[in-house]
């Protein structure tokens, strides 16, 4: 777990991982966005200037996604909603977001916008591999407790740490899982104000420190969700990117079966990523349960399987989508 890699000397200013890996993230969807898209246009700088709107649209997402799940943490300091350098993002947001943005953009200069979103959609889970990686870094996003032996123990004080050491009624959870002694919590800040939550560390003696780092009062190993979610993008990217190949070939064949009109692999995104969610959930162990035992993550991966199905069928009702006269035309269907 490493949330700041580095630290910028004089202005003593930190390199976020997970602003960091945004980027990467963000540069790695462009550059292939920009590559699926010479099969359609001539022109890529709609493509990098609709990333660039995307991208701040992807930030403010993010953060108004997280404000509105978690509101208590902004209640005694309504400003530091803006502190976005503190932390406190979640992808989902900024991804939905993001896409809207660009579907505007889109409709505004009258472009493509299937075989856009197409290659929007394949760009998207790559992004994903990058932005959980930033996550495991930052420490958020974490799983439940395992015995498997790739569990991940995150160190004291962390998300998961704090989680694991401390009931969470939100998640129906009347027990911590880790039994932390009442010596380790409640501790007086800087201004002499108490604080009943966890010590930091600099305030634990030398022996509770070698408790919480190599003792019994360790971290749990836990799934690393983050590592589970960026892999399983990677997948996901192959497999959109092998339907975006074949809907490509329909259209220059002029031979359309189901699932390969323009806009049927953005379609097609929404369902495997809204299902990967959900059975992502069940190993997750941050966010609170809102109905049944279901989380808002859960909820809104059923909302995108529906969605996306429903886009499948209609793109595969409507016409298909003629490309303007300075992008590359389909051929003409054989005889």
């Amino acid at each position: 777990m490493h949330p700041e890699l580095i630290e910028i000397p004089f202005v003593h200013l930190t390199v976020k991982s997970y602003g960091l890996m945004m980027v990467v993230g963000f540069l790695a969807a462009v550059t292939l966005i920009r590559y699926l898209s010479r099969s359609f246009t001539k022109d890529p700088q709609h493509i990098t200037n609709a990333a660039l709107y995307s991208l701040i649209a992807g930030v403010i997402g993010a953060r108004l996604f997280f404000v509105i799940h978690y509101p208590d943490s902004f209640r005694d300091d309504p400003l530091s909603v803006f502190a976005i350098w503190k932390g406190g993002l979640e992808l989902l947001g900024g991804v939905l977001l993001a896409i809207a943005v660009i579907f505007l953009y889109i409709r505004y200069h009258k472009l493509p916008l299937r075989h856009y979103l197409d290659a929007l959609a394949v760009g998207l889970m790559l992004a994903l591999v990058f932005g959980r990686i930033g996550c495991f870094l930052n420490g958020c996003c974490y799983g439940k407790p395992t015995d498997l032996p790739w569990g991940v123990r995150f160190p004291y004080g962390s998300f998961a740490y704090r989680s694991q050491v401390q009931p969470d009624l939100e998640r129906g959870r009347l027990e911590p899982h880790l039994d932390l002694p009442p010596e380790f919590f409640g501790y007086y800040d800087g201004d002499g104000n108490y604080d009943p939550g966890l010590r930091p560390k600099a305030q634990l003696t030398p022996e509770q420190r070698k408790q919480v780092t190599h003792g019994p009062y360790r971290c749990l190993p836990a799934h690393p969700t983050q590592l589970y979610t960026s892999a399983s993008a990677g997948v996901l990217c192959l497999i959109l990117y092998l339907f975006w190949r074949r809907s490509r070939k329909a259209e220059r064949m002029g031979r359309y079966a189901l699932a390969t009109r323009p806009g049927s692999v953005f379609g097609l995104m929404f369902v495997v990523y809204g299902v990967m969610r959900f059975f992502m959930e069940m190993l997750r162990d941050d966010n609170p349960f809102e109905i049944d035992h279901l989380t808002i993550a859960q909820l809104l991966g059923i909302g995108l399987v529906i969605l996306g199905a429903a886009l499948i069928v209609l793109f595969a009702l409507v016409k298909p989508e003629t490309l303007a006269p300075d992008n590359p035309k389909p051929a003409r269907p054989r005889k």
